[in-house]
């Protein structure tokens, strides 16, 4: 057996109970056959931030909560994050828990797929990438980026396939307002066909934003969000979708939870739901 790294978390039994109802089956089911169980879970402080300014790397989880994402991360076939998260954090994507593929496991067994959503392929991802350094220490799997050119970049592509990644080509769907963003239907039935059952939306605020827009917010499954007790203050980069409204052009809230569950966690609190739709 593999020696577990440094860097492993630990995750107790004991706190994995509450979890449970929350995870994607163990016996791969799913609520919609041709998608995969989805989940969203962030940390944010008590202001929605997700961090202190665009592309400011900014750690809100406490060790219990960390260890906890790292959990979430074993139970989903996937991670999926922007490219701004991809640029801002050169982030690992991969689950450091004791007992998993690289940490204490033999092979990559329990390790998540990355998965960055990249429009127009403008993340210059090298060789020095820790996503890469973790492909070749065997502590995690290289990623797949969603990207809407239709000529794939030959270097990159060349790189992502010498790790055992890729590139996906979907098309953007162009909003009212000429923005253009990822057809979230059209994304996850595409990951169900390459053999994901489940993935977990981490983020950035932009990603986040767009799964909780109402065509969207149908397609979660659960809800998992750590709270900090901080306020990160004005200018931060929030979690806000854009409000409803009702048939006779009132506002109504964006979206509320349903089977809400609360846990603390060190000085932070998880939550847990599902969308009320």
């Amino acid at each position: 057996m593999a020696l577990a790294s440094r860097d492993a978390l630990e995750f107790p039994e004991s706190d994995r109970e509450f979890l449970e109802p929350q995870l994607p089956p163990r016996d791969g089911s799913t609520p919609r056959p041709d998608m995969p169980f989805t989940t969203l879970t962030f940390a944010t402080s008590l202001d929605s931030s997700l961090a202190l300014s665009p592309g400011t790397r900014t750690v809100l989880s406490g060790p219990q909560s960390k260890a906890m994402t790292h959990y979430l991360r074993s139970r989903h076939d996937g991670i999926l994050i922007g490219v701004g998260t991809a640029l801002a954090d050169d982030p690992g994507l991969n689950c450091r828990l004791t007992g998993v593929g690289g940490y204490g496991k033999e092979g990559l067994e329990g390790q998540p797929r990355p998965i960055v959503i990249d429009p127009s392929a403008r993340w210059d991802f090298s060789d020095d990438s820790k996503l890469f350094q973790l492909c070749r220490q065997g502590r995690g799997l290289a990623p797949w980026i969603v990207t809407s050119l239709p000529e794939l970049p030959v270097q990159k592509k060349e790189m992502l396939e010498k790790y055992g990644g890729g590139f996906l080509q979907l098309k953007m769907v162009t909003l009212d307002d000429g923005q253009h963003r990822i057809d979230w239907c059209d994304l996850l039935k595409t990951l169900h066909i390459n053999g994901l059952g489940s993935v977990m939306v981490e983020g950035g605020a932009q990603v986040i934003n767009s799964l909780l827009e109402p065509q969207s917010m149908s397609l979660i499954d659960r809800v998992i969000v750590t709270i900090a007790p901080t306020w990160l203050g004005q200018g931060g980069v929030i979690v806000s979708p854009a409000r409803r409204f009702d048939g006779e052009g009132n506002a109504i809230s964006a979206a509320r939870l349903k089977n809400v569950r609360w846990y603390p966690f060190g000085e932070d609190v998880v939550l847990c739901g599902q969308i009320r739709i």
